[in-house]
């Protein structure tokens, strides 16, 4: 399968967007690849799937260390217990935020999709979620949190 350009660069933009506009910082672009699965390489995955025209996944991941530095950013006021309980609503804002981003991007562009509600998962050694097996383009992203990577794999 060929990997378009027209289907990635809306959710690297959605989440450069988020990340300076919510975070107030810069995301910088790390190396790319093409893997064979959208299984994420980090432990907290937001997982988005895409239907209608277009069919697939997109997968944010990152290490648990960055997701409760976001969310201790955006939520000051709670203390580190209540991170540890509410880091993933939180993230999922960001990753709810990130698509809206890339579907208005999609839109504008004359290429309307639909997104289901993300869903936020720890993944470990007791996980028992299958991702898509599909050609996959994987992109690294680096902020002052860690790294951040996306998983793009639709038809």
């Amino acid at each position: 399968m060929e990997i378009r350009a027209e289907f990635v660069n809306p959710f690297i933009e959605g989440a450069s967007l988020v990340f300076k506009d919510v975070l107030q910082m810069d995301l910088i672009r790390g190396k790319l690849r093409v893997k064979d699965t959208s299984t994420p390489s980090f432990e907290v995955a937001i997982v988005i799937g895409v239907v209608g025209s277009y069919k697939g996944e997109v997968v944010y991941s990152m290490n648990l260390d960055a997701a409760y530095k976001i969310a201790k950013t955006l939520a000051p006021s709670l203390d580190d217990e209540s991170i540890k309980d509410e880091y993933k609503d939180i993230i999922g804002e960001i990753g709810n935020m990130t698509t809206g981003n890339a579907i208005t991007i999609f839109a504008s562009g004359g290429r309307p999709i639909d997104i289901t509600t993300p869903t936020i998962i720890e993944t470990n050694e007791n996980t028992s979620i299958k991702f898509s097996k599909a050609t996959t383009l994987s992109l690294l992203l680096y902020s002052k949190f860690g790294q951040i990577e996306i998983n793009i794999a639709i038809l």
